[in-house]
């Protein structure tokens, strides 16, 4: 038996409901209606004026063919990163190095990177001053961007491929090994053709990211113009067009939708094996050392374009005073401007994982244990799914275009809220995910005994999921964090956090600010993270105890 059909369920689906509505489907449906306004009335002179331009082609060749190119090297490089982590016989400790450092790119913002290239591969920087010469000519354009493309879509490839690994049947290693296959043969069964569903969906996935980030071409762009950056230059460039900056924005929809409808399709090739043996497989210290090694190489070179930020700050002027200062450092601290900014984006962090965590969940408990009628229900999965294919830079657009001059306009609210929405999917599917494993029986036995809804969800339903709710949270909060896409339309003065300050810093060319700005929100997800890990010990403490019973031995004596 489900939760029944309470009043305050319903006012609940409504609230949602009303959410979506007004802060998803109202700014996409004037976006789309602003698209179709000419002068005269409405028409499709805008969509020809875009199509027929032999610059937005390019625009458009330039964005598929650079996110393609990134989204299939981040796969490869994760497929070796998870294949050394589950198909070798290397150190534990080893094989847990890989998987945090993967994931490292994850908790800084992405507009970071580009300079952090710059900072390393450019005629200055810091690999460059080291072997004597540039590895890459031109770092501005194509190639900084594949390489900011790969480091940011990389973690999530990694997270895919590691997951399906977990799940692979290590005992057809040894059935291929007794019927003699070639090793190339035995990888191509055992793992390849398995995991051919896992790679599609990575690199679809991979592909979306890159092709709708903004911080990374913002960044190291240059001349070469992908649709992020066309897209903003219409709206916020020297001559704005709310009309054309529609257009564009409608189809940076177009690759999400297909990317999701190819991720449905992709699903049918995954392997399910009714029950998976985990055991070690055959030593083969040859494999191993290399895998190690180049495990060690992609891991070294992803934390070494990393390194600038933890060095430029500290060197008086990058680079031609190279003597230690802590200049820079101590402006930023006693910069009240910048501080305001940080305090800014620790209150949208938080606000964004509170609330978020809350409406993920309440939208997760009407799908899974409500009455609730289907259509109801409906709705708020298809909301959940229309999330997941609108980029953030559509969603701050469409925000600009319909809240500016509004009460709520550059508010931290609208900046929540912005988030909220962006980011909705994920944790609302890991919710409901939690919440459809429980027994349904639960809730009868509770009612039987007398509790209410609030009580069986206080006492029951809640306590089975606080893992799911800290890491709903901690997903939300660091996302927060690290985000620019959306906020660099509906930021204002007052409301600005610390991504949109390193875009504005970028324009005066502050980069001992930047790098100072990015280590906060760094060692700000670090500690966001290690308080939600104590988070999660204390309640496993708590709910396990910490006493130790001590057995007191006794001696039987039998008399034969």
């Amino acid at each position: 038996m489900k939760l029944n059909n309470s009043p305050l369920m319903k006012a609940s689906w409504l609230f949602i409901g009303a959410l979506f509505l007004v802060f998803m489907f109202v700014p996409l449906g004037k976006m789309l209606v602003l698209s179709f306004n000419v002068a005269d009335g409405l028409g499709l002179r805008h969509y020809v004026d875009i199509i027929s331009s032999n610059d937005f082609r390019q625009v458009m060749l330039n964005s598929f063919f650079v996110a393609i190119v990134s989204a299939m090297s981040a796969t490869f490089l994760a497929f070796i990163l998870a294949y050394t982590v589950h198909w070798t016989n290397l150190p534990k400790g080893f094989k847990q190095t890989i998987k945090l450092a993967s994931l490292f790119p994850m908790l800084l913002p992405t507009v970071t990177y580009g300079f952090a290239i710059i900072y390393t591969f450019g005629k200055q920087g810091l690999l460059t001053k080291i072997i004597g010469f540039q590895l890459f000519e031109d770092i501005y354009g194509f190639y900084g961007m594949w390489l900011g493309y790969t480091i940011y879509t990389l973690p999530i490839a990694f997270l895919l491929l590691n997951n399906t690994f977990q799940y692979l049947d290590k005992k057809f290693v040894i059935v291929s090994e007794l019927m003699g296959d070639s090793r190339l043969r035995q990888i191509d069964m055992t793992v390849i053709r398995p995991l051919i569903g896992t790679f599609a969906a990575a690199i679809i996935q991979c592909f979306f990211l890159a092709f709708t980030d903004f911080g990374i071409p913002a960044s190291i762009g240059g001349q070469y113009k992908v649709i992020a950056t066309e897209l903003y230059t219409q709206i916020l460039g020297a001559s704005p067009s709310f009309e054309k900056g529609s257009v564009v924005a409608l189809f940076m929809l177009i690759p999400s939708v297909l990317s999701i409808l190819l991720l449905w399709y992709v699903a049918r090739f995954n392997v399910r094996y009714d029950s998976v043996e985990h055991f070690d497989l055959p030593t083969s210290k040859v494999k191993d050392r290399i895998l190690g090694v180049l495990s060690s190489g992609i891991l070294t070179s992803l934390l070494f374009v990393f390194a600038v930020i933890f060095i430029i700050p500290w060197i008086k002027t990058w680079p031609y005073e190279m003597a230690f200062s802590t200049d820079a450092f101590t402006k930023v601290i006693e910069s009240s401007n910048l501080m305001r900014v940080y305090k800014n984006s620790l209150i949208v962090a938080t606000l964004t994982a509170v609330f978020g965590t809350i409406i993920t969940y309440v939208a997760a408990l009407i799908y899974e244990r409500s009455g609730l009628f289907k259509i109801g229900k409906l709705t708020i999965e298809s909301s959940a799914l229309v999330t997941n294919t609108v980029p953030g830079m559509v969603i701050g657009i469409a925000y600009l275009m319909v809240f500016s001059g509004s009460s709520i306009s550059n508010t931290i609210f609208i900046i929540v809220i912005s988030n909220i929405i962006h980011y909705f999917s994920t944790p609302y599917l890991m919710s409901k995910n939690a919440l459809s494993k429980m027994n349904l029986g639960w809730e009868t036995t509770a009612s039987l005994l007398g509790d209410s809804w609030l009580q069986s969800l206080r006492r029951i339903v809640v306590p089975n999921s606080i893992f799911t709710l800290i890491e709903v949270a901690s997903y939300f909060f660091i996302s927060a964090m690290v985000s620019i896409s959306a906020v660099i339309f509906i930021s204002g003065a007052k409301t600005m956090v610390l991504t949109t300050k390193i875009v504005e810093l970028q324009h005066f060319a502050r980069f001992d600010e930047i790098f100072i700005l990015s280590l906060m929100v760094l060692l700000t997800n670090i500690t966001a993270l290690i308080f939600f890990a104590v988070v999660r010990y204390l309640y496993t403490r708590s709910i396990n105890g910490t006493t130790k019973i001590k057995v007191k031995k006794t001696t039987v004596t039998t008399v034969a």
